[in-house]
């Protein structure tokens, strides 16, 4: 890590030899992820959304949802080899990329974070009017298709605010607009705000309603319509670990917010420990990627059956599958 460079002339031997261990865990850290998450992340996420789109009559709406956040995962994990593999992450780097390159990098993980976040939020929504008006087609896979569409797009938007800033970083001072721009501590807040505090509240919100719902016996509950209760397990096991792996990174934001980064404003003794700390932070946001696939693998119970039928599509390939047509037909009825 680069940090223990400067770190070393300025302070003792023995905080130089702590920073050197941090970089030596985070680069093992960074090396396990590569070599054990991120393929099962990539092959779980492809699966996921292969699965799904191989048996679009069986969706329902919670489905649509883990396939956008596949789709988000599978977009962080793209970023995932360059990050790691960088003198960022570990001492046996393969490439020291540009400032080009970082915003990039910067603009996809804030996008995909976003996505996954926001569907997460409105899973749980959408999960209570579900079951607080399950004939009034609200949350129709249709209409939660379209809801998607429209999280992509909000999720580049606001991704656009940390391009801005960065263009403004770069560019003559003599510019007033951007001279006031050039803040990072700002891009931070905007996705602290956005990207973790209206999400967390939205949640918390819907939990709300979701429990006081469960607490009331009315006919409805009967209704067969209604979505099969493994989702509900499902649902708060999603919410549960999407937020403990997220919430570590957001706090990160919040820090260097409030404070900026230990280290510039008093001395450099605490530089390392943050940077240590960020750093990992960050790998646990990234394990979001593989760790959501994994759990609608084991949680859902329609999954198994929906690879089964894909597998036998493939082995069938252009010839008739009787068997595929009686399973469509018993999924419409």
């Amino acid at each position: 890590m680069w940090i223990c460079m400067v770190y070393n002339e300025t302070e003792t031997s023995v905080d130089f030899r702590l920073c050197q261990d941090f970089g030596l865990i985070l680069s093992v850290l960074s090396l396990v992820y590569l070599l054990v998450c991120f393929p099962l992340g990539l092959c779980y996420n492809m699966l996921l959304v292969a699965v799904n789109l191989s048996n679009k009559v069986s969706m329902t709406m919670p489905d649509v949802y883990f396939v956008n956040m596949a789709i988000a995962g599978l977009v962080l994990n793209a970023v995932v080899p360059v990050e790691l593999l960088s003198s960022t992450f570990t001492r046996w780097h393969a490439w020291e990329y540009t400032n080009e390159v970082y915003i990039t990098l910067l603009i996809l993980f804030n996008i995909s974070s976003l996505v996954i976040m926001y569907s997460t939020t409105l899973l749980s929504l959408d999960y209570y009017i579900e079951r607080a008006l399950p004939r009034t087609y609200m949350s129709s896979v249709y209409n939660t298709k379209h809801v998607c569409g429209f999280i992509w797009g909000g999720a580049v938007l606001t991704s656009f605010s940390s391009l801005l800033f960065y263009v403004c970083n770069h560019i003559s001072t003599k510019m007033v607009e951007c001279s006031k721009m050039q803040n990072k501590e700002a891009a931070d807040a905007i996705m602290m705000f956005i990207g973790y505090v209206v999400p967390a509240v939205a949640v918390l919100y819907a939990f709300a309603l979701i429990l006081r719902i469960r607490k009331e016996s009315t006919p409805l509950d009967q209704d067969s319509a209604r979505l099969d209760p493994s989702i509900h397990r499902l649902l708060l096991a999603s919410v549960c670990v999407q937020f403990a792996l997220w919430t570590p990174y957001y706090v990160t934001l919040l820090v260097h917010t409030v404070a900026g980064a230990p280290g510039y404003a008093g001395g450099s003794r605490y530089l390392p420990t943050y940077y240590f700390l960020r750093c990992v932070s960050k790998l646990l946001a990234f394990s979001s990627s593989f760790a959501m696939p994994l759990m609608y693998r084991q949680m859902n119970k329609n999954f198994s059956n929906k690879l089964r039928r894909l597998l036998a599509r493939l082995h069938c390939r252009d010839q008739s599958c009787p068997h595929e047509r009686s399973t469509v037909q018993q999924v419409v009825t």
